[in-house]
């Protein structure tokens, strides 16, 4: 219990100390006017207060990874704890300020676009396409596991497959319509089922009668899988997640000063990291490792959250935690396939004031999605890991650059990009879904690999910096 309790304590103080050294380092002007302004269309720029803004970053982000990921990360034991800690406050946290950030001082611009201004032109189009697979990858997966929770919660008396259509219904309109007409208005209502059912597991598990473990370093996992780079992959969200960097901007279109964006960015990073512990608290608490991962095999990660919110707060607030565990994959869900469009209309050019020309790119999307839930879950979530931590790793190499240009500490994201990058390089070597070499030689090709990335993004950055920094760093 003390392991958890001090985590709890050290990521909430990181907010008021390293949160407020990144900021600091970034140097956010409140008086330069932000994208909802200068750039207000009714649609997307459209300015909203700081709560509301942060309330909708944190379910926005906070999809199925805070719960899924550690529920299955807690099969490690312990040392899952730490990831969630320490990536959060070093990689996942600097990740989205800087993200959102830097977002708002280039107009609102997607990472597609951030990565052509910083990294090169052929940047822009390989990040688009790693971004549009991942959101359509969360799409999908967000809209299978709320509704396998709901299915669960109805005892199976609604079709599976109803369930998906509503849920794909309310996607559609939330990707069409104005940010402040569906989104913007329901997610408080959101926000206060997800907080109820989160803090009443994490409340009820310090006074129950089973026993969080304290910190060691033994890898728990049932069937032997290595920590490195597994691990990693397992738990994104709650720690270091690239989906974050598709969701940011969202938010940098509606922010109305600089000066929020620790709150908005930075402490909703941390929020989610508390919402990964306590899930993966209570995953370690209650189950061992063989009945943990058989209820995730025989049910997906849906079983192990039903199981533990009926266990500690029985029949009514467990099924409160569990509409709060339904409530998070699905505010990502539809901000995934809203980000997909306006990235798609971005990199096209297409403007997206008129309702038709929202419908021409957001009905392809949601064809492509509705046809990839009939792939297994666990096969999408294994892609949906490594694109995600992949784009995470391009995140951090814009903010980087950035950095850089400016003549700033890039230190702070240089080294979470560089760790996050080997992870992704590695995975992808040795996994069946890759290229499935054996994990030594991975561990060799991906340091080879990786010192190919930092060297070119060096050459990369010294042509920036001989060039007029006006023209890379726009300050609006």
């Amino acid at each position: 219990m003390y392991t958890f309790l001090i985590s709890i304590v050290i990521l909430v103080v990181a907010y008021f100390t390293y949160g407020k050294f990144i900021e600091k380092l970034f140097d956010p002007v409140e008086a330069r006017k932000t994208p909802a302004y200068a750039n207000a269309d009714g649609v997307d720029f459209v300015p909203m207060n700081k709560h509301k803004n942060a309330l909708i970053q944190l379910l926005n982000i906070a999809g199925t990874g805070p719960i899924f990921g550690p529920i299955m990360g807690a099969l490690y034991g312990p040392v899952a704890f730490l990831w969630i800690v320490i990536g959060s406050i070093f990689a996942g946290a600097v990740h989205d300020y800087l993200t959102g950030m830097i977002s708002i001082r280039n107009k609102g611009a997607h990472i597609p676009e951030l990565a052509g201004k910083f990294l090169g032109a052929a940047s822009k189009h390989i990040v688009n396409v790693f971004a549009l697979l991942l959101l359509l990858l969360v799409g999908t997966v967000f809209v299978t596991t709320p509704a396998s929770l709901l299915s669960i919660l109805v005892d199976g008396k609604i079709a599976a497959g109803i369930i998906i259509g509503v849920i794909f219904i309310y996607y559609f309109l939330s990707t069409i319509l104005p940010i402040d007409k569906i989104i913007g208005r329901f997610y408080p209502y959101f926000g206060a089922v997800l907080l109820i059912g989160t803090l009443g597991v994490g409340i009820a598990l310090l006074f129950s009668d089973y026993k969080i473990p304290e910190l060691n370093f033994t890898n728990m996992h049932p069937g032997n899988l290595p920590i490195f780079p597994i691990l990693f992959f397992t738990i994104t969200c709650g720690a270091l997640s690239g989906f974050h960097a598709t969701q940011s901007p969202i938010i940098s279109r509606t922010v109305e000063k600089e000066s929020q964006g620790r709150y908005i960015f930075y402490g909703m990073m941390i929020a989610e990291a508390i919402i990964a512990m306590i899930w993966a608290a209570a995953a370690m608490s209650i189950f061992d490792g063989q009945s943990l991962s058989g209820l995730i095999n025989s049910g997906t990660p849906s079983a192990v959250v039903n199981e533990v919110s009926m266990t500690l707060l029985g029949a009514v607030g467990g099924t409160i935690a569990v509409l709060g565990a339904i409530v998070l994959p699905i505010t990502s869900g539809d901000t995934a396939f809203r980000a997909a469009r306006s990235i798609i209309a971005d990199y096209i050019k297409m403007d997206q004031t008129q309702l038709v020309k929202r419908l021409i790119i957001a009905i392809p999307l949601f064809i492509i999605s509705a046809a990839l839930t009939q792939i297994d879950f666990n096969l999408l979530w294994r892609y949906f890991s490594w694109a995600n931590q992949a784009t995470a790793g391009i995140a951090l190499w814009i903010a980087t650059m950035y950095l850089y240009i400016q003549g700033k500490n890039y230190l702070v994201s240089l080294a979470p990009a560089i760790f996050i990058t080997y992870m992704v390089f590695v995975y992808i070597l040795n996994q069946k879904i890759g290229f499935n070499l054996d994990l030594d030689l991975s561990y060799i090709v991906g340091l080879v690999l990786t010192a190919v990335v930092i060297v070119l993004f060096y050459g990369k950055a010294r042509k920036n910096r001989q060039q007029d920094v006006q023209t890379v760093v726009t300050v609006e």
